[in-house]
């Protein structure tokens, strides 16, 4: 019973996060306060774990509209960081997760440590069906100007990921179909045929009011619309 009210508060804290971030994004303004916010040390390891499950898109704002984070926010994401280090054989996406959060962590703390790029072997060969799955949990990766290993392995899939876009689509998978439209909003060499827009409009009408769907699908957007380009 606890576990299950621990999940609970958890799934809680990671929603009102990612309302905050779609929020800021929306508004080109800074997150609501009360998004990060914790008001008593019982609250403070469910805040730290929800930020690491958002990862490294709870910056995303500032790192998009070069506003600077509040104390708060920033001491929050390095505890995060700390917290959940990547366990030894840990699995890629995890190694990659991490990785995204400490490189954005030095984006507005130059002390912070970035260890080297992690391996990208088993996206190399992988189908495209579970090329799309795992790019959807590395969505966070896919932002404007980002070049890393990750981003290089999918750029040279466009196809790929732009069937596993359809694929997540009919199978009713908003989450996976998000990530993956936001990732061909960078992509060169996506069809045109795929309809990108129309289909990115029908995730955000399904599926749209998960706000961890919604903080993919704008941020989709606005590098569709190239606003920081």
């Amino acid at each position: 019973m606890e576990q299950s009210g621990t999940s609970a508060l958890l799934e809680g804290a990671v929603r009102e996060l990612a309302s905050g971030v779609v929020s800021a994004l929306r508004s080109g303004d800074h997150m609501r306060e009360e998004s990060t916010a914790v008001t008593g040390e019982s609250e403070h390891g469910i805040a730290s774990a929800a930020v690491r499950v958002v990862g490294a898109d709870v910056l995303l704002p500032h790192v998009l509209l070069h506003t600077t984070p509040t104390p708060g926010e920033l001491g929050l994401f390095r505890e995060a960081v700390a917290t959940y280090p990547p366990r030894p054989g840990a699995g890629g996406t995890v190694a990659w997760s991490h990785w995204a959060m400490t490189r954005t962590l030095r984006l507005f703390d130059a002390g912070a440590p970035v260890a080297g790029e992690p391996g990208t072997a088993w996206l190399d060969e992988a189908g495209w069906q579970h090329l799309t799955h795992q790019l959807a949990v590395l969505a966070p990766l896919a932002r404007p100007g980002e070049h890393c290993a990750v981003t290089r392995v999918a750029e040279r899939r466009p196809v790929d990921v732009a069937r596993g876009f359809v694929r997540a689509v009919r199978r009713r998978d908003w989450y996976q179909a998000a990530g993956a439209g936001r990732w061909l909003t960078l992509l060169p060499g996506v069809p045109d045929t795929l309809g990108l827009d129309a289909g990115l409009d029908f995730v955000d009408l399904m599926g749209g009011a998960d706000p961890r769907v919604a903080l993919h699908l704008q941020a989709a957007r606005l590098t569709r619309q190239g606003a920081f380009a």
